[in-house]
């Protein structure tokens, strides 16, 4: 599942790719991810011209001329893919589900190489809306989730405030998009090692000190991360690099800090990795 580290940069990279550029073809071939009509998303793209692609927790927000909004959720395996152009490919993937083709307007004529992108989905879970701007707080998750993980209005009073209204086990509640928006499976085991938190600790039962480096340890690993991914992502948006992660999936090896085996549980189908001797019980 893309998270917060890979989103921010491939948000940044559609910006610079995508500003300016009208649509000149819209092709669906699995139109199950699309929430619309197939020819309401065709007829509302066709013609537009994105201006800015940002990034609100794990969605990303494609803003276009006609002040509407293309909102994609990737879910669990959605992800954009440049064809043609230098970064791109001119294969075919079984598992596309929509294809863009793009020019430049930039001086009038569309003499630029026109090139195209399509959102891949190898299991077609992903959802992807087209609304108008104003009516954002009714797509469906975006609408309910809480502050995104790196949103400064959530300073350190405001994310302990909001943690006081969790009890569960503490890597359930950083999944949880109601609570902060945008941190998945990797990234919470990730967390939880910087913080010294075993993944399966109360909320209620994490004194004052335990949840300020909670707070910290959500900033410092993101903004780790997000370095990282950015550079070995690149202009390739459909990579996601995950070989640097100290602890997630890496069951058997050793621990980067005391070199003890990392643990590797999966309850709930959900893969946790986390070191039992830095982050006890």
């Amino acid at each position: 599942m893309p998270e917060i580290p890979e989103l921010q940069h491939v948000a940044q990279v559609l910006t610079t790719q995508l500003a300016g550029r009208t649509v000149t073809g819209v092709d669906i071939q699995q139109p199950i991810v699309i929430r619309l009509p197939r020819e309401d998303f065709e007829a509302g793209l066709l013609g537009a011209r994105f201006r800015t692609v940002r990034r609100n927790g794990k969605f990303l927000l494609m803003e276009t001329d006609r002040d509407s909004v293309m909102a994609v959720n990737p879910m669990l395996n959605g992800r954009f893919q440049w064809i043609d152009g230098p970064d791109g490919t001119r294969k075919t993937h079984a598992r596309t589900c929509f294809t863009l083709r793009f020019k430049s307007d930039a001086d009038g004529e569309g003499t630029d190489s026109e090139f195209g992108i399509r959102y891949i989905d190898e299991r077609y879970l992903g959802k992807v809306y087209l609304v108008d701007s104003e009516d954002l707080d009714q797509v469906p998750v975006l609408s309910e989730q809480g502050p995104d993980a790196l949103d400064p209005a959530l300073d350190q009073g405001a994310f302990l405030k909001r943690l006081k209204r969790h009890r569960g086990q503490v890597k359930n509640t950083l999944v949880n998009a109601r609570f902060i928006a945008g941190i998945g499976n990797a990234y919470s085991d990730e967390i939880l090692f910087q913080a010294g938190i075993h993944p399966f600790a109360k909320v209620s039962g994490l004194d004052e000190p335990r949840r300020l480096r909670l707070y910290e340890s959500i900033q410092e690993t993101l903004d780790w991360a997000s370095s990282i991914a950015a550079e070995e992502i690149g202009n390739r948006i459909d990579r996601k690099p995950r070989d640097f992660l100290r602890v997630h999936r890496k069951g058997g090896q050793p621990c980067p800090r005391c070199s003890r085996p990392i643990s590797e549980v999966s309850p709930n189908r959900r893969i946790t990795s986390f070191c039992r001797n830095c982050q006890p019980e």
